[in-house]
């Protein structure tokens, strides 16, 4: 019960490492209100845990950081972790790209976390374990054909959380990043299943040899938003099983 009486925010909580977050904050005692898209069926995704409440709505709507950051801190009366997983991909060699596209991944990538953290700050200053929990990339620090957008998204997550530790450590609230590597989500599962050679290809690059899960995501979301974790801000940590090593 490491986050006994806490109240944690995950958004793109219906799959993947959202909602091994989300199901891992619960377990450990935190209420957790998850947010996802209209559609993703997230109510059923996590039906069953009378710790973890849920909403439908998109990270880049005008009123999203109300919606949530307020809802959560209505129903609960306070807020500790605002863990921001939401994200899209997009995959166009920068001279063909659309500004469309790129809009939208630097919206829901970046704009979007920006402005929940803007939001929560107030409510983070009053808890006595404020958290903040951003979802990179390995692509923060790497690079591959065809992912402009996506790269400069992720990297503009770490610059941002390393500004959010240092303006926030004089409150005793942690900003930390996480940078996942090849994990079977809902982002990647739809690939990996019509091509399984390509999920081998990226187990073996790994020093494990292995595709990353969500369970692994959220067992270090755990540390950063735990007491475990309270002298660790500015933080980006590396949960992609040696992957980057090869590189």
């Amino acid at each position: 019960m490491r986050l006994n009486g806490r109240v944690a925010i995950v958004t793109g909580a219906a799959s993947g490492i959202g909602r091994a977050c989300a199901q891992l904050f619960a377990r450990e005692g935190a209420q957790v209100l998850a947010v996802d898209l209209p559609g993703k069926n997230i109510a059923e995704a996590l039906d069953g845990h009378d710790r973890i409440a849920t909403l439908e709505k998109s990270v880049a709507d005008a009123d999203a950081a109300e919606a949530i950051v307020d809802g959560a801190a209505k129903r609960y009366g306070h807020l500790d972790i605002l863990m921001n997983n939401a994200g899209v991909a997009s995959n166009a060699l920068a001279e063909a790209m659309t500004l469309a596209d790129w809009d939208r991944t630097i919206t829901v990538n970046l704009r979007a976390p920006f402005i929940l953290c803007q939001r929560a700050i107030p409510h983070l200053k009053a808890s006595a374990a404020g958290r903040i929990i951003n979802v990179a990339s390995v692509m923060a620090e790497g690079t591959g054909m065809g992912l402009s957008a996506y790269c400069a998204s992720k990297a503009g997550v770490a610059g941002l959380t390393r500004t959010l530790a240092l303006e926030l450590g004089k409150f005793a609230i942690t900003a930390n990043y996480l940078l996942p590597g090849a994990i079977r989500t809902g982002m990647t599962s739809a690939l990996w299943a019509a091509r399984p050679d390509i999920a081998d290809i990226w187990a073996n690059k790994s020093a494990l040899r292995r595709l990353g899960q969500p369970e692994d995501l959220a067992k270090a979301a755990l540390f950063l938003a735990s007491d475990d974790g309270a002298f660790v801000t500015g933080h980006g940590l590396t949960v992609d099983g040696g992957l980057m090593l090869k590189v």
